[in-house]
């Protein structure tokens, strides 16, 4: 989150006269707070000045503190003008070009032959900087290409190292739940996932399942998360021995959302039961514990 008296200072500078909006920019999405002469609206498309130079973006909100904190390290700018016929025109000549851009960039890696997968390339709307995007497993010394790129291009040269994450929010679309994959719509860091989530969450461990575009688990694991670790605590963990009105049984599994769970009798019948049916919680460890100790103390007297 960002540092709250930054996001103090954004509140009063946008006290003052001129308005401030969060526009979003660039192939990576990146999120920028923007002055303003004007007022927009959501989904407004203006072109920008940001600190690669001038480019196309898109107004998500005004840049109030709440708006502020819930962005990390967002950058600052200014919002030009809107968009005009021929911003889209250039924009549609440029998006047109990608591919000869694309045979370009490819033809000097090759021909340098350096260990690299170009994934994307982009253009800015002033022509400040051309960007390309790639994949390498270490460090590329692409200096050369550079200068090679320079001469083709006649702009400054941008290389920007991406992970497999950053690929796919760069040339995927939709995904598997049918809708457009969260990286490219909203999501401006890419929050940590772990199997254990899936784990918590029932979901299936199937890879193929629950992975994502990027073949790495899917973003949307994280989520509910926190919500589903806050019931896991409420609730007597797998292994745990309780007391109930059947009398002294073991948890096998929980069921979360529903507020169950499934216990072993001392029977060995599995019931399913509710945990407001818990009357009193003897952990598994606890009592090992206990042991562990009435173990020592034996041992102790037999010395004495």
């Amino acid at each position: 989150m960002s540092d709250p008296q930054v996001a103090n200072e954004i509140a009063r500078d946008t006290s003052h006269e001129q308005p401030q909006y969060v526009v979003r920019f660039g192939s990576l999405r990146t999120l920028g707070v923007m002055n303003s002469r004007q007022s927009y609206r959501y989904g407004d498309e203006v072109v920008a000045r940001t600190d690669r130079g001038t480019e196309i973006g898109t107004v998500l909100c005004e840049a109030t503190p709440v708006a502020f904190e819930a962005m990390e390290e967002p950058t600052k700018g200014r919002i030009i003008r809107r968009i005009s016929k021929d911003d889209r025109s250039q924009r549609e000549r440029m998006e047109s070009g990608g591919a000869k851009d694309m045979a370009v960039c490819q033809r000097c890696v090759d021909a340098l032959k350096l260990s690299m997968e170009l994934v994307d390339t982009e253009r800015l709307l002033g022509g400040e900087r051309f960007i390309v995007y790639f994949l390498a497993d270490g460090r590329i010394d692409f200096r050369q290409l550079v200068r090679d790129l320079a001469k083709e291009f006649q702009t400054r040269i941008e290389m920007r190292q991406i992970g497999v994450r950053d690929e796919a929010k760069l040339l995927a679309d939709y995904g598997d739940c049918g809708q457009p994959i969260c990286c490219a719509n909203f999501l401006s860091k890419m929050p940590p996932v772990s199997m254990k989530m899936a784990k918590l969450q029932k979901a299936t461990l199937d890879p193929s399942k629950i992975s994502g575009r990027c073949g790495r688990l899917k973003c949307c694991l994280r989520y509910e998360y926190d919500t589903y670790e806050a019931i896991a605590k409420e609730l007597p963990s797998p292994g745990s021995h309780v007391l109930t009105r059947e009398g002294n049984v073991k948890v096998v599994a929980q069921d979360l959302l529903a507020g169950q769970l499934t216990v072993k009798t001392e029977d060995n019948r599995r019931i399913i039961i509710s945990s407001e049916d818990v009357l009193q919680v003897v952990s598994e460890q606890q009592a090992s514990t206990k042991h562990k100790s009435e173990q020592k103390n034996k041992s102790e007297s037999r010395k004495e």
